[in-house]
């Protein structure tokens, strides 16, 4: 099992503290993260390259807002 290295995930979390990692990757959608027996956070590979990826492709498909055109005052 590959997993991330505890600098990738505070990189990806912003945060050192295992709990407050673990919770923003939660938030982020990474369900299977969890901390091992030590405490520490650990995140597959596989795993975050899926949610990864369903996030772009989310991101690609969300639709786009339509602006109108700004309506002139007429003297």
């Amino acid at each position: 099992m590959l997993t991330l290295t505890p600098d990738q995930i505070e990189e990806i979390t912003g945060y050192r503290q295992p709990a407050a990692q673990l919770a923003a990757l939660h938030r982020r959608g990474y369900w299977r993260a969890y901390r091992d027996r030590l405490g520490r956070v650990v995140l597959e590979r596989a795993h975050y390259d899926a949610v990864a990826a369903g996030a772009a492709a989310a991101e690609q498909h969300a639709p786009q807002p339509r602006l109108r055109p700004p309506k002139l005052r007429t003297a």
